[in-house]
């Protein structure tokens, strides 16, 4: 059984399905839900769906939404090792979902910002970092320890590279010079230009694997591209209908991460599983296993 510890961001999404284009000044009626949120809680909550033995590890608030969060982390299977934050609320995300399934996000990131070190569990196959944490200046610290201690003790090392205006704004050295190598990077096709200048996706795959080791640029409804930094594979997406695409980034982790056989076989399980997210609503799955 693989065993997958996620670290970074654990949000409450409270998400809304807009009926159209929304009414600058005005009212737009809509669909509200509340979610559990957060890329590295959603790529554990997935993994644990998977089969999965997964830890997540981060923060929130000590308030009713933190409580809520973490107990929500743990029906859907999730080892939590959260620590409660006296001065931070729980983080927030408002998530605006557009007819054609499209989300725009504003996060209030909360308690996840706040310093202190990760407390990671003693044996794992991979480290699953967000870049969210590495993003924020008061997190980063622990970040990059959480990267030092998982090389010391021999795991693999995934990072998500998390969102195209943040990355611009470190820039694309600074970033990439905290990943170090001998890391697997997740990246969009925005990110992956971000840090590379390359608008072409196996180019930019190419150079990006050249740095870390290895590379998936996520392309939504067309597929996806791994690369070592020579050879570049790719994987035709799931056709699928598009409800909600919140939160598919996240489980196309989870599928490569805890997938079995060759690249090939990891990246048909994300694509698979990156399929099933964008047909339900929210980061999360609808029906967990456990």
């Amino acid at each position: 059984m693989i065993r997958l510890v996620c670290v970074g961001d654990l949000m409450v999404d409270v998400l809304a399905q807009l009926p159209g284009p929304l009414a600058p000044g005005s009212d737009t009626p809509a669909t509200v839900t509340i979610l559990g949120g957060g890329a590295a809680a959603n790529v554990a909550a997935w993994a644990a769906h998977t089969g999965a033995a997964a830890a997540f590890v981060g923060r929130v608030g000590d308030d009713a939404l933190g409580r809520r969060a973490v107990a929500e982390l743990m029906a859907a299977g999730v080892e939590a090792r959260v620590d409660l934050d006296p001065d931070r609320p729980t983080g927030t995300c408002i998530v605006l979902v557009d007819p054609s399934g499209e989300r725009t996000m504003v996060p209030s990131v909360g308690a996840n910002a706040a310093p202190g070190g990760y407390p990671l569990p003693d044996s794992a196959d991979w480290l699953y970092l967000s870049g969210y944490a590495l993003l924020s200046e008061p997190s980063r610290e622990a970040a990059l320890g959480a990267l030092t201690t998982a090389r010391e003790l021999g795991w693999s090392i995934a990072v998500d590279a998390a969102s195209a205006a943040p990355l611009r704004g470190v820039g694309a050295e600074t970033f990439l010079g905290w990943l170090g190598t001998g890391v697997l990077l997740f990246a969009n096709a925005d990110e992956a230009l971000v840090l590379t200048g390359i608008d072409e996706p196996a180019g930019s795959a190419a150079a990006l694997a050249a740095r870390t080791g290895q590379t998936i640029v996520k392309l939504g409804a067309g597929g996806a591209l791994w690369s070592d930094g020579s050879a570049v594979r790719s994987m035709p997406a799931v056709p699928t209908d598009v409800l909600d695409s919140t939160g598919a980034g996240d489980a196309f982790a989870a599928g490569y991460l805890c997938g079995s056989g060759d690249v090939a076989a990891r990246l048909g399980s994300a694509v698979e599983l990156g399929a099933v997210a964008v047909g339900q609503l929210g980061a999360r799955p609808v029906n967990p296993s456990r």
